[in-house]
Order: C-alpha cells, then sequence, then structure tokens
C-alpha cells in the first residue's frame, strides 16, 4: 500500500519554516495529560506528517453519533477525487452566513476541493443551520489530509461529536450567538483594560465582539492557526475563547504602544473596529510567534469548561426568552440606552453607558428602568424599597451621598429571595453581583473568586447540597463564623438567572467569600466577611462602606459613613419582548 501523501493539497511556497520537517516522527502517548502538555509545547508542529497522523488519531477518538458519514460515503457521492476536479468552486451552503475559504497555504485547486467538501456536508448534515466556522476548519484540516474523503469524514465527525458536555463546531444561530456573548462575558472579566478599549472605541461592543471566531479561524496566519488547532483537538472549545481573549489583549497593548488609544467620547462604527482587530490579527506574525501567542492564551486564569459551559447555557436560555433563535438583524447595544429619553438624578446617561458595559452581555439587548427612586416613592425600606424592586431581577442600585460622591452595585437576584431565611438577615445572590464607585474616580470590584480562581476548585453537580441557612449578625458586620446565610437554591435550577457563578458550584475554602447580598426590614447589605461594600439602613438615609471579603474592595466613599443624598434602582427591560 503507497504512503499517503498528507501534503498533496499544501503550496509548498508559502509554507516557510514550515516547510523543512524536524523534530519527533512518531507519538506513541496516549495518557491525555501527557498530550495535553505535548500539544501546548508544539510537539508534533514540526513535522507536517507526524502532524497529520497525531489529527488522524485524535478525531478517529472523538465519540460520535452511530451514524456519521465516513470517507466511504463521500466517494459514493462526489466520485474519486484522485481524477480531474471541476475548475470552478461550488457554493457555499447560506449557513456558513458569508465566511469565505480562507486559502491559508492551499493550492488553488485545493480550495476548491474544500468547497467540494463543505458542499456535501451540507447534504448530510441537513440539521445545521448556522457554522460560519466550517470553510476555515475544512481549510486548515485540508493541509493534512490525504484526499477530499479523508478531510470529509474528519470533519463529519467533528460536526457529529455526541460527548457530553464537549463543544467543538456550533452549528446553530443560537449556539454561535450564545457563544458571542459569552466571550463578551470573559474579556469584560478576564480583559478588562482591552474590554475596556472595545467599549470606548466601539459605538456596538456586542457586534464587535460578534466577530470573535472570526479572528482565531479565518483572520490568524496559517502558523500560528495551525498551533492553535494542535491544542484545540486535545482541548476543545474552550481553547478557541482563550485565544481570542490572547488576541484581544495584544490589540491593545499595540493600540497602547502607537499611542491610538481613543479620544472621550470619539465613537467607531463597529464594522470598523472589527476590521481594525481583523487586520492586527492578520498581521500578527511580525510581532507575535505562535509560541508566544499560546503563552498568553493560556496565562489567562478563566474557570473550567463546566463553568463556562453554564454561562453559554445561560446565553442561549437568554436569548431563547428573547425569541433570538435565528439570525436576524441584531440590535445595537448602546441604543438600548436612549440619551435622548434616559433620566436620572444619579448618574448621566454616558456615566450609564459605562456601568452597562460591565453587566452581563446577555443583558445587552435590554434598557434601563426605573423602577425605585427615593425622590420619588420615600425614604422607607420595608414599605417602600421591596415594594417596587421586588419580582425583577437582576436590579442595579445607585446611590449618591451627600458629599457628590457615587456608588453601587449590581445585583444578580431578586430581592424577594431574602425571605426565604424568615426574619433573618440570609445572604444570597450570585458571583455575578459586582459593587462600583463612580466618582471621584470610576471602579468595578467583581466577586474576588474571579480575580483569584484559587480560592475556589469546582465540584460535581451530583455531590452538590445546598448550605445550611443561618443567622447573619444583626448590625450588618459579618464575623469569621459560621454564622454567615447563603439563601438555598431554587427547585429549578434553570430557572435561576446565572448557574455559571453560583456559589454551589464552588468548594470554597471560606463562606465570607460568597456573600453578595442580604436584606430585611432594618437593612440591606452587598457584600460581607471582614465587613460590608455597602450597608443602607431601614430608612434609607444612612450607609457604610468598607472593605469585605466577597469582593476584596477597599471602601466605595472617601468616609467609612455616609448619608444617603439620593438612592436609585433600575431594572431591565427587554426591548424584544417589548416589541413583540
Amino acid at each position: 500500500m503507497a504512503e499517503e501523501d498528507y501534503g498533496c493539497f499544501v503550496d509548498w511556497t508559502q509554507m516557510g519554516d514550515m516547510v523543512n520537517s524536524s523534530g519527533p516522527s512518531k507519538l506513541d502517548v496516549k495518557d491525555p495529560v501527557e498530550l495535553k502538555k505535548l500539544a501546548r509545547q508544539g510537539h508534533w508542529a514540526k513535522n507536517h506528517k507526524l502532524r497529520a497522523q497525531v489529527y488522524q488519531q485524535l478525531i478517529k477518538a472523538i465519540p460520535c453519533r452511530t451514524v456519521t458519514p465516513d470517507a466511504e460515503v463521500y466517494r459514493d457521492l462526489m466520485g474519486n477525487d484522485t481524477g480531474k476536479k471541476a475548475s470552478t468552486a461550488l457554493p457555499l451552503p447560506d449557513f456558513v452566513d458569508g465566511s469565505p475559504v480562507p486559502p491559508y497555504c492551499l493550492k488553488p485547486d485545493a480550495v476548491t476541493s474544500v468547497h467540494r467538501v463543505i458542499s456535501c456536508l451540507a447534504g448530510q448534515f441537513p440539521d445545521i443551520s448556522h457554522c460560519p466556522a466550517l470553510p476555515a476548519m475544512t481549510a486548515l484540516l485540508m493541509h493534512f489530509s490525504a484526499n477530499e474523503a479523508q478531510c470529509f469524514e474528519h470533519i463529519s465527525r467533528l460536526l457529529a461529536c455526541n460527548e457530553p458536555g464537549r463543544r467543538l463546531i456550533d452549528q446553530t444561530f443560537l449556539a454561535y450567538e450564545s457563544s458571542c456573548l459569552t466571550f463578551g462575558d470573559l474579556a469584560n472579566k478576564y480583559c478588562p483594560t482591552a474590554h475596556k478599549l472595545i467599549v470606548a472605541m466601539a459605538q456596538d461592543v456586542v457586534d464587535v465582539y460578534s466577530g470573535w471566531q472570526r479572528w482565531v479561524l479565518g483572520d490568524l496566519p496559517f502558523s500560528h492557526v495551525a498551533r492553535v488547532l494542535d491544542v484545540f483537538l486535545v482541548e476543545g472549545y474552550k481553547v478557541l475563547y482563550r485565544v481570542a481573549l490572547a488576541l484581544l489583549k495584544f490589540y491593545r497593548k499595540q493600540k497602547a504602544g502607537s499611542g491610538a488609544l481613543p479620544s472621550e467620547g470619539q465613537k467607531q462604527d463597529s464594522a470598523e473596529v472589527n476590521a481594525e482587530i481583523q487586520a492586527f490579527v492578520k498581521a500578527i506574525g511580525s510581532s507575535v510567534t505562535p509560541d508566544k501567542l499560546l503563552d498568553k492564551a493560556f496565562s489567562i486564569r478563566l474557570f473550567s469548561r463546566k463553568e463556562i459551559t453554564l454561562l453559554q447555557l445561560t446565553n442561549e436560555k437568554s436569548l431563547q426568552q428573547k425569541g433570538i433563535t435565528v439570525k436576524q438583524k441584531r440590535r445595537n447595544v448602546h441604543l438600548a440606552l436612549n440619551p435622548d429619553t434616559f433620566s436620572s438624578e444619579v448618574v448621566s446617561a454616558k456615566e450609564m453607558r459605562d456601568i452597562w458595559s460591565w453587566i452581563p452581555e446577555r443583558f445587552a439587548l435590554c434598557e434601563p428602568q426605573l423602577l425605585f427612586t427615593t425622590s420619588t416613592h420615600g425614604c422607607s425600606l420595608n414599605s417602600r424599597f421591596y415594594g417596587h424592586v421586588e419580582g425583577y431581577e437582576p436590579t442595579l442600585l445607585l446611590i449618591r451621598t451627600c458629599d457628590a460622591e457615587v456608588c453601587g452595585a449590581f445585583l444578580s437576584t431578586d430581592w424577594e429571595e431574602r425571605k426565604r431565611g424568615g426574619n433573618k438577615l440570609s445572604f444570597f445572590g450570585t458571583g455575578e453581583c459586582f459593587v462600583f464607585r463612580l466618582k471621584p474616580e470610576m471602579e468595578r470590584y467583581e466577586w474576588v473568586v474571579i480575580r483569584h480562581p484559587e480560592l475556589a476548585s469546582a465540584i460535581k453537580a451530583q455531590n452538590i447540597e445546598a448550605p445550611a441557612e443561618d443567622e447573619a449578625p444583626a448590625d450588618g458586620q459579618n464575623s469569621d463564623g459560621n454564622n454567615i446565610s447563603m439563601g438555598t437554591p431554587a427547585a429549578d435550577l434553570s430557572s435561576r438567572l446565572s448557574p455559571f457563578l453560583s456559589a454551589r458550584h464552588f468548594n470554597l475554602n471560606s463562606r465570607n467569600t460568597s456573600m453578595f447580598m442580604a436584606g430585611n426590614v432594618d437593612s440591606i447589605i452587598v457584600g460581607g466577611g471582614d465587613g460590608n461594600a455597602l450597608y443602607i439602613d431601614g430608612e434609607l438615609n444612612h450607609g457604610r462602606t468598607g472593605r469585605c471579603t466577597t469582593f476584596d474592595n477597599p471602601p466605595l466613599c472617601s468616609t467609612e459613613s455616609f448619608q444617603v443624598a439620593l438612592l436609585e434602582v433600575w431594572g431591565f427591560q427587554d426591548t424584544m419582548a417589548a416589541d413583540r
């Protein structure tokens, strides 16, 4: 039997240093941990033939549906591809959403072969409705295939993967769109400086992040994306998030180094910002090596695949509730906050937009809805505040002090949850809560576990037990003992707002790190453990602020005690639902 030629589709004149194969010529490793280590090190990256053989081994090991089309199916449908091929490429199916086939280092007729493979895939996978990553993924694997049929079988296995919890290629608009929201959430949490730059530059942040997959699968030079593929086939979808976040960090560094940071209020069209990022990624080879890119990607301390999957599912559910399951015209995230109609006595429209850039991406299509203000509804916590804010989730608390300082909190959970503890001051909420200050300077403080994942470790769902409810100190000050109360989760976990960062998913070495929000007739508290980020009394008149363990924040005001000049609570109105 003749040895397979894994480079028959490659234009070797474009391969640069990859022309000369070096390094090991075989791989006998089966241990997943060792394989992961070798993939990250680029163990097979310098030998084209070995790389192709490793890809074949990894893809054949993917658990797939019982009936998954293979190479023989392709030959039956398309004929033996060793003969003369059509010179005109078959049109790409609509579900690629206009994504072209990146030529990378393929011969011109190999690009035609990619079109043929995708055309056949469209017929064999009728359930695919949105898959813009397919042209790039098919073109990549064509470099390491002996023939079209083999490439077809490899892509088929990626598409037909049925391993629980394993995600490889998005195949519906809902999955793709939720991945964009998830990427925005991850950028917000793990690349705050770069995220702040995008918020300052672009009219529509969500629209910019909608191109995140294209940056990796389409825009990256072949030498870089091949190294990404090395690791992706071992570790899965999470690698794509990591690399895209690394690209965002490098882009921000390049902008800062060139002195091209945007001026105050200077906004660009989102398509222009995305095109600028794409141009940077395409030229990244001149400043960032493939190994340096991966080093940056894996230096980002993300949560585990389980937590990211939970976030993805939460975003999918949010989109479904908004009726967004098929491709439709995207709304501009900033237009949800109309400066002509927005009115607050605490913050300006620009400040509210800045706060909006911090909230989870699935609320990007929502507009702020004023639920409660002391200037209109009065200053009673029990008879006024709760009556106006209960039934809304999440909410935004804004406070202006008599010293003209502004602070507040994003609160993930309905205030009605406080009733689970009876008359006890019981903590509840999730790790999506955060506190912030706007004046005299703007700063956000997230759940301490986000910044320091070593404080917690993921636990398996079947081992999760709801913590018992205990009484919190009545004066609003927290001790280090076990008298910390956390609301038990609702019976229907799918109905909770944010399972992604619910404390029940983590082994916390101190319960003080998960004291998010609490309230009774006498006070409301945000943040606990060795103090409170915010404490407001029952008359909504006096407050205190200090460092707390949950958010690891400094005091949010210049003085520990303050007098409330005005307090507002805002909800999130679904503009999509309002239009239906």
